[in-house]
């Protein structure tokens, strides 16, 4: 069985041998092994996959005892097991056909039981996979804490959802939601922000896909990507450019959560590609 172990603490000597250690009393072997020490928090993170003949709970309890005294976050599950994501859009489609498409090749190790939306135009794109589809009022929040609930749901992906999530759901869902954002043209808010690149004339766009919190765009960045674009670019080939850009964005952080790749250090990410 493979299991995927990730540890954070605050950074001491002797963390890697007691776990290395650890593993080895799991009569387990390292397949992969990724750490770092943050300089200004100090915080020590570690991802390892490894084999053993032990169950998930013998393992954990093993290496819980082991790390004891380091006083650390361990977290460890079968690598097979898939995160349950809760997908929430409004009318675009790009974000959530590219989700749809690469779960359904496998390159997307997630489960989606459920899509809410404030727009009926995706019920028959999510309804054609199998998905459960809920239609809800702009504010109905209630709704999406009833879905994560029902569905057990792990994290929630803002897939161009275009609401502004309530602090009381940031924080209950802290370091569980990701949002796409074309964050790349930061001085153009609000609607149309391509247009309005256009008639700044930029060189340059992208997006950013990040951690929610309470404060508005303001979470722990996870991935970025941008393409460069001149002055014959038009504001509906940008549009198409950023599409594009937003939907790989957006997937290859899914993927980086779903592989728990991903740790928070204040208002940084540490991200083991």
């Amino acid at each position: 069985m493979k299991l995927i172990a990730t540890l954070q603490c605050q950074d001491q000597p002797g963390i890697v041998n007691a776990m290395t250690s650890a593993i080895l009393d799991c009569s387990g072997n390292i397949i992969e092994n990724q750490q770092f020490t943050d300089p200004i928090t100090n915080l020590f993170v570690m991802r390892t996959k490894f084999d053993t003949n032990k169950l998930v709970g013998d393992a954990k309890e093993i290496i819980e005892s082991k790390m004891k005294k380091f006083e650390p976050e361990i977290s460890i599950r079968e690598s097979t097991k898939k995160k349950k994501a809760l997908v929430l859009v409004s009318k675009e489609s790009h974000c959530l056909r590219d989700l749809l498409y690469l779960m359904e090749l496998g390159e997307l190790p997630i489960e989606i039981p459920l899509v809410i939306s404030n727009h009926e135009e995706l019920k028959p794109l999510v309804e054609s996979h199998g998905i459960s589809f809920k239609l809800i009022d702009n504010k109905d929040e209630r709704s999406i804490q009833d879905g994560i609930k029902e569905f057990d749901i792990d994290f929630v992906v803002l897939a161009r959802y275009m609401q502004i999530l309530s602090p009381s759901l940031c924080e209950q869902m802290d370091g569980r939601i990701i949002n796409i954002h074309h964050s790349f043209l930061p001085g153009f808010k609000g609607a149309k922000p391509y247009h309005q690149a256009y008639q700044k004339g930029v060189k340059i766009i992208g997006a950013t896909a990040h951690f929610v919190t309470k404060e508005l765009d303001e979470g722990p960045i996870i991935e970025q990507d941008v393409t460069n674009v001149n002055h014959a670019t038009s504001p509906d080939e940008l549009v198409a450019i950023g599409r594009d850009i937003e939907r790989r964005v957006l997937s290859k952080a899914v993927k980086l959560f779903a592989e728990d790749r991903i740790f928070q250090a204040e208002n940084r990410t540490i991200v083991f590609n």
